[in-house]
């Protein structure tokens, strides 16, 4: 069984290293003459966007059936938020992708209830955002992907996870990690980028695979891991985002891990909801160990005064910068 598994592992490494490097010039070829709009958006002279079709592709083939129409949804509905972005519907002030990718999370969570995961289905959903986040600078998403592929291999041995569906249980993540290898040296080099597809439809697979550890209690404690992993990962980049973003000097790692859970349009779009437009300062050193200001900070606040740095320390910013 385990010789079967290698070569089927050499042959989807084979396939999604390939069908990832066609899709790359693809995707240039369209893109350079203006036929793909936000799928080969402008950044370092033009990037295609939404490579990460082709894992999604190959594992809605080589997951499991049972877990096949979690990876289907969230691929098709994170899709339309690649081709579509920011652009909002006409009628209301709200991201066209924003949506697609609610409806695509909630249908994750109804469907993964129907197929058997329980509760554990809306943990696989909300790894979505973590991943998400993740997806910010090239490899990052992929970094985390394989690495957390690895540690769930190493989980199911220590535990010794029953077998699924006639399959070892290590088969699962496994697949992963071929998957994001073959398609990850072009995302490193920062030739290409998954798009929302590509971290949508790994995070949903990710989620899967904690769950077959052994159930609801693995799928909280590696999301927590996830998170804080991808905290750990971003946290060069997110502390110069908050302090020239978000005006927040001295961030902590609560804000990081903050961040991670919380942030993004998605995110933004629920303060938006719930705070109007106040912003709500935080003074608690305990409260803010815990990211707490992240948590809290709306983008859509009039004067988000607790985030302004006074005059005395702009000077010391832009010497760390």
């Amino acid at each position: 069984m385990y010789e079967s598994m290698l070569y089927a592992f050499i042959f989807i490494f084979i396939v999604c290293a390939i069908g990832t490097a066609f899709i790359d010039a693809l995707f240039r070829f369209l893109g350079k003459r203006g036929y793909l709009g936000n799928l080969f958006p402008n950044v370092r002279g033009g990037i295609p966007r939404g490579v990460g079709i082709v894992p999604a592709i190959i594992l809605s083939f080589y997951m499991l059936p049972s877990c096949t129409d979690l990876i289907i949804i969230i691929a098709i509905c994170a899709f339309i938020d690649d081709i579509f972005g920011r652009r909002k519907f006409s009628f209301a002030n709200i991201e066209i992708g924003q949506l697609s990718r609610g409806i695509g999370m909630i249908l994750v969570m109804i469907v993964g209830f129907i197929e058997g995961f329980g509760f554990s289905s809306i943990l696989i959903a909300f790894l979505i955002q973590p991943l998400n986040i993740s997806d910010m600078q090239p490899g990052s998403c992929a970094m985390v992907t394989m690495v957390m592929s690895l540690i769930t291999v190493a989980c199911m041995l220590i535990v010794a996870s029953p077998s699924i569906e006639e399959l070892p249980a290590v088969y699962t993540p496994l697949l992963i990690f071929v998957v994001c290898l073959a398609y990850s040296p072009l995302d490193f080099l920062g030739k290409i980028m998954l798009g929302e597809v590509g971290n949508h439809t790994f995070a949903v697979a990710l989620g899967i695979a904690f769950y077959y550890i052994g159930g609801f209690w693995w799928v909280a404690l590696l999301f927590i891991f996830t998170v804080c992993f991808t905290a750990f990962v971003r946290r060069s980049t997110l502390k110069v985002f908050f302090r020239q973003r978000l005006r927040l000097l001295d961030p902590t790692f609560g804000d990081y891990v903050m961040d991670v859970l919380t942030g993004g349009g998605l995110g933004d779009l629920v303060r938006k909801w719930v705070l109007g437009d106040k912003q709500i300062e935080v003074t608690s050193d305990i409260l803010i160990a815990f990211g707490f200001r992240r948590l809290l900070y709306n983008p859509h606040a009039d004067n988000p005064k607790g985030f302004t740095p006074s005059q005395k320390e702009i000077p010391s910013l832009n010497r760390r910068l």
